[in-house]
């Protein structure tokens, strides 16, 4: 039987373990552990264990811990953030931990500021998770009185300080530094960088910003060890990950599998395939910002590098499935119209090329298009890539349109040549 720590004990109808119910299943037993260990040890676990964010980035996450200055004459207070803002068009993975067990996020949350000694730390929540808001908020509460969080170091914790933020609701408030600015109260316009956050982020000190997912995975690292943790994957990547899939299939959901489990696993048996009287066409494999894969893929490893490799991203991991009854450049133009009103608008790349790609396909879809809106489209591509903007929406945005016009160039043409959408 596949193990599935970050799961395993969680209810049907995903109500929240009280801390009662988490200590007795083990929980909270990983930090006492971590507490008992030097940070750069505990550092060194989790970078060993090879566990990478998330959150999409893939960044290790030892790795990324370690850039904190922990030096005596180091700045204070330092500062630990759960990224709960969960905005990606098709990503439900996060919400699941946060509704379904709250008290293992604390506990990620309590060993993360451990090993980077931080005072303070915050849940940035999605501000439509109310269900996940009610359930974060008890368990916070919970985990003061009995001593696990607050200023005491007499009890079971580390004299942690942990606060519920409630997002405005933007997309780029789940960009780590617009976050940080969000956090401040300010406009969630994304930072220059360097410096980093590690070194300066909110209020001007050290912080670390993790995904809710990646959290939750440390205590069992803790718990367990980095071997243990290895050896649940299927591939480099330590441990499991939450895989989605939506669209016409006939079991759309989340599961928690070994890292690793091939795209048409997912696809084919975890998800049922397709529905009856629909065929497969492509899928978006982690969040509205990757590059379409295909059935040939079917083989690819859902993990980081193989993903990467295969020409997409992993990002999240949570698939949006495309069929053959679904107009390619209507779905298209649904994706790039998100991205355009999600837009900070700081920088002029991305804010005036996104509009601009999105007339283009509304032009396509309506019948209105001409052959030269082709070479418009290609133009903003190479202009709002990578490199060429602030921070990552605008190329991330790129990414399923450059895909999209190699795969289904066919579509764009017919709907240009017969001047309608042949889908309706």
């Amino acid at each position: 039987m596949t193990e599935r720590p970050l799961t395993g004990t969680m209810r049907p109808d995903r109500s929240p373990l009280s801390l009662t119910e988490y200590e007795r299943s083990g929980g909270y037993r990983a930090v006492r552990k971590a507490l008992r260990m030097e940070p750069r040890a505990l550092q060194q676990m989790v970078k060993e264990s090879n566990l990478r964010g998330r959150g999409g980035g893939g960044f290790n996450t030892g790795l990324k811990w370690s850039f904190v200055p922990l030096e005596d004459d180091a700045p204070r207070p330092r500062y630990v953030v759960a990224n709960a803002d969960e905005m990606e068009p098709g990503a439900f993975k996060d919400r699941l931990l946060l509704e379904g067990n709250p008290h293992q996020l604390i506990e990620g949350m309590m060993i993360a500021a451990h090993a980077v000694q931080a005072e303070h730390a915050y849940v940035f929540l999605r501000w439509e998770y109310k269900r996940a808001e009610r359930h974060v908020k008890r368990a916070i509460a919970e985990a003061y009185d009995a001593g696990y969080l607050g200023r005491d170091r007499s009890g079971p914790g580390a004299g942690l300080e942990m606060h519920l933020h409630v997002s405005a609701g933007r997309y780029m408030c789940g960009e780590e530094t617009g976050l940080l600015n969000s956090l401040e109260g300010k406009r969630a316009t994304p930072r220059s960088k360097p410096p980093y956050p590690q070194v300066s982020g909110l209020w001007g000190r050290p912080t670390v910003v993790n995904n809710v997912e990646t959290l939750a995975n440390v205590p069992h690292i803790v718990d367990h060890g980095v071997e243990w943790y290895k050896g649940l994957s299927r591939s480099g990547d330590g441990g499991t990950k939450l895989y989605g899939a939506s669209g016409r299939v006939k079991r759309p959901g989340l599961w928690e599998l070994p890292m690793g489990t091939p795209l048409g696993e997912l696809i084919e048996e975890r998800a049922g395939g397709m529905r009856d009287g629909f065929s497969f066409r492509a899928v978006i494999p982690g969040g509205a910002s990757t590059e379409f894969m295909t059935e040939e893929q079917f083989g690819v490893k859902m993990d980081f590098d193989s993903v990467t490799e295969a020409g997409s991203r992993l990002g999240t991991g949570t698939m949006t499935v495309i069929d053959d009854k679904t107009c390619p450049v209507g779905a298209l133009l649904n994706l790039e119209q998100f991205f355009a009103q999600e837009s900070c608008g700081w920088c002029t790349p991305c804010r005036e090329g996104l509009p601009w790609v999105v007339k283009t396909l509304r032009a396509i879809e309506n019948g209105q298009g001409e052959p030269e809106d082709m070479e418009v489209l290609e133009m903003h591509i190479d202009g709002l890539w990578l490199g060429r903007t602030f921070c990552a929406l605008a190329p991330g945005a790129m990414e399923p349109l450059k895909s999209g016009l190699r795969l289904f160039r066919d579509d764009f043409e017919r709907h240009i040549r017969e001047g309608r959408c042949p889908y309706r």
